[in-house]
């Protein structure tokens, strides 16, 4: 039970993280690309490339500490 609370704060966290990363997005007048392998995408916002970042990288460990279970 303790594990689904810590998703669900989880999900609701990264959700409002979000919410307000596109509300700010709109404010921002510095643009870049980001490249991929092979590929680069349109110009995107600096501020939405950081925080797109962050949210990725909160929901991977999210989903990181659900996986892993201390053992006993």
């Amino acid at each position: 039970m303790e594990l689904l609370h810590k998703l669900v704060f989880s999900l609701i966290l990264n959700s409002t993280l979000f919410l307000i990363l596109i509300t700010g997005v709109y404010n921002s007048d510095k643009k870049s690309k980001v490249n991929f392998l092979t590929q680069e995408t349109i110009d995107l916002p600096i501020s939405f490339i950081i925080g797109s970042s962050f949210i990725a990288g909160s929901v991977t460990g999210g989903f990181i500490s659900f996986f892993i279970r201390k053992k006993d």
